[in-house]
């Protein structure tokens, strides 16, 4: 999977499961390039999340409906990801 496809794939999960105003996710691959574990075909991430919904809640049980939310894609296609909630 590239990146275009991920990305679209993390929008269309977050915007169906959150109400949320806004998403920007930025691929901070490069910056890992030369780390150990660094595997090919899994992607950095950073996502900023707009949503009311999701800032009214504690930071843990956010991250978690997040991370539930992206189960699969954190298994097969994300190595890491950065959550900030506005």
């Amino acid at each position: 999977m590239n990146i275009n496809e991920l990305i679209a794939i993390i929008k269309k999960k977050l915007y169906n499961n959150f109400d949320i105003e806004d998403i920007l996710i930025e691929d901070k691959s490069y910056l890992h390039k030369n780390h150990s574990g660094n595997v090919k075909g899994k992607f950095h991430l950073k996502i900023t999340l707009t949503s009311l919904e999701l800032k009214k809640m504690n930071k843990l049980e956010s991250n978690k409906k997040i991370y539930k939310t992206l189960d699969n894609e954190l298994k097969k296609f994300i190595h890491s990801i950065q959550l900030l909630i506005t």
